[in-house]
């Protein structure tokens, strides 16, 4: 599950019932735990954060961090415990023992199979299907991954010690792992080490097998999507050899492509990486209806969201440098588009040559097979739902606040979030002794806060500070940011303010009104399909007008005060919230004329 690196939605420190409600639910799930082994685990006076993130395939996850280490986490209200806290109590859960050499594929994503399970004198651990367990390593009792039993007991037994054993969320080197303190697993010996008839050796050569047979049998089921879903989980091991000549040749394909883009330039990469999205766009996101499209729109929701996982699209890295170049090439020489300029400075896509022998040669990848299929088949001209933006408020690190959190490794530039501002902070006053021991509501302030917080007339002034004022201080002498997450693309962070969707009146000749709304494209919005909603709602005309002074931006303007009519548009249908909405005061109260 954490494999890949993560997305971290929010970070909070826990509230005190919650606090007590987590308490509650660790006793449910490990009863082996005292109460005073479960006070070390959530101490009721220490700082314990609850941060949520996304997955890379998209599960949310809770996350419970003490000491910038994640000690649990919960997925589909099931809480698991990370090897953080299975080192303090490595008997909290039923282990599985393997080999050193196995622990890398685990890393790797792989989960345990049977063959690579060394089993003592004494036998398996009691074990039903589905129960949490961990997995260590031969001659050390310190956990090394986390899971669920595939199988009980008796049925692995009964399997002849065939097939899957543990269904692996977590490993010690993963990302939530590297999400803490990067320790390494404490020495636990174990308390006598078993005779084993079978050597280390044979023991992973077996395990090679069965992987490869589970591997074999994954591929012969791929037709379905959650199959194929299942099948990346269990052979997403990328250093096994397959044994079907069709695979090798298929290895062997892979890798002449990768000395190929290992010999271009990335700028070479890239047009190649631009050109795949442009047709894998043309060919299963655009539609008849849609046209003519906006090609800042054509980028954003279209290209953007076709570019493979792990690769990030730019156009200023290609040899293009501006998109309208890149559009003028595919049409001056690939014939696949027609770009006109529908308004003065507004460019849309109005022809795509369906039949062009090059979108039709090109194959989609196979990720987007079937969702393309539901969109032929779903068809009707209906456009995709709309889903707003996830927007969280970032401060970067300034060169006046950069002695502050030198001890924490951020240097001048870093982007972190306010709770992380805040725990820097605390952490700083506590390991300098600042906390005034009269009023610990204030802290003392040294030559370091005086150079990064206080005014010059306040040198000889103030001698301590609210903790409070503290933090505000210090959040106010930062630089602020913002980044905004769109579904299914890759978070952009950008200085500043976000601009909010502006709402304003003007007056046009002999003194009719107009409603102008700019600054839809920052949240994703196509200006051409909210012209289009609006024109149905009030059964009045809509303009599109470019932005003076700003590149592949467009305003829309419409016939009348419509402010309240925008409003609920934004509000109700496209769920903007309010505070991004500027402007909305100015709308006509009801019975009054406009």
């Amino acid at each position: 599950m954490f494999a890949k690196p993560f997305r971290v939605k929010s970070n909070t420190v826990i509230k005190g019932s919650d606090r007590r409600k987590l308490k509650a639910d660790i006793s449910a799930a490990f009863p082996s735990l005292s109460a005073d082994e479960l006070s070390e685990l959530v101490p009721n006076k220490q700082e314990l954060n609850v941060v949520k993130i996304y997955a890379h395939k998209g599960d949310a996850v809770t996350l419970y961090v003490l000491h910038k280490n994640p000690l649990f986490f919960e997925v589909e209200r099931r809480l698991y415990p990370t090897v953080y806290a299975l080192w303090h109590y490595p008997a909290l859960l039923p282990a599985f023992r393997t080999w050193p050499p196995v622990l890398q594929k685990l890393i790797g994503g792989a989960d345990l199979m049977l063959p690579g399970v060394v089993v003592p004198s004494s036998g398996l651990p009691h074990v039903k299907q589905g129960d949490c367990c961990a997995v260590t390593v031969v001659n050390s009792r310190a956990p090394v991954a986390v899971g669920t039993a595939a199988a009980s007991s008796a049925e692995m037994q009964s399997l002849g010690m065939k097939g899957r054993g543990v269904c692996v969320l977590h490993t010690y080197m993963d990302n939530l792992w590297a999400f803490g303190d990067k320790s390494s697993p404490p020495s636990l010996p174990e308390a006598e080490t078993e005779e084993q008839g079978v050597s280390e050796e044979e023991e992973c050569e077996t395990y090679e097998e069965e992987e490869k047979e589970e591997v074999e049998k994954c591929m012969g089921e791929e037709q379905s999507a959650s199959e194929t879903a299942t099948d990346e989980a269990c052979c997403g091991i990328e250093e096994l050899s397959l044994a079907e000549e069709e695979e090798e040749e298929k290895g062997e394909k892979c890798n002449e492509e990768q000395e190929k883009d290992d010999q271009k330039t990335p700028q070479e990469i890239m047009d190649a990486l631009l050109l795949q999205c442009f047709l894998h766009a043309l060919k299963s996101k655009v539609k008849k209806s849609e046209l003519p499209l906006l090609t800042s729109t054509f980028l954003r929701n279209h290209m953007f969201s076709c570019c493979p996982s792990g690769k990030q699209l730019d156009i200023k890295k290609s040899s293009y440098k501006k998109l309208s170049k890149f559009l003028q090439t595919m049409e001056q020489q690939h014939n696949l588009v027609r770009v006109k300029e529908l308004t003065k400075g507004v460019e849309s896509i109005v022809e795509v040559d369906w039949k062009n022998p090059e979108l039709r040669s090109f194959n989609v990848p196979e990720t987007d097979v079937e969702a393309a299929s539901v969109q032929d088949g779903d068809g009707d001209g209906d456009e995709s739902p709309y889903h707003p933006p996830e927007i969280t408020t970032l401060y970067s690190v300034s060169a006046r606040l950069e002695p502050l959190f030198v001890d924490a490794n951020k240097r001048k530039g870093t982007i972190l979030q306010p709770a992380e501002v805040r725990s820097i902070v605390t952490e700083y006053v506590k390991k300098n002794e600042l906390v005034d021991e009269n009023n610990k509501n204030y802290v003392i302030i040294n030559p370091t806060l005086c150079d990064c917080l206080l005014e010059k007339s306040e040198y000889q002034e103030v001698d301590s500070l609210k903790w409070d004022d503290l933090f505000s201080r210090t959040l106010g002498r930062m630089q602020e940011c913002y980044q905004v997450v769109f579904p299914g693309q890759v978070p952009t962070t950008k200085k500043g303010h976000i601009e909010p969707i502006d709402i304003s009146v003007a007056s046009r000749g002999s003194n009719k009104k107009v409603t102008i709304v700019k600054n839809l494209e920052v949240y994703g919005l196509d200006p051409a399909v909210v012209a289009t909603a609006l024109q149905h709602r009030v059964q009045a005309s809509t303009v599109l007008q470019p932005v003076p002074g700003a590149k592949d931006k467009v305003l829309v303007q419409i016939q009348g005060n419509q402010i309240l009519q925008v409003g609920n548009l934004l509000l109700d249908h496209y769920q903007i919230p309010r505070k991004y909405i500027q402007g909305l005061d100015k709308a006509p109260k009801v019975g009054k004329k406009k």
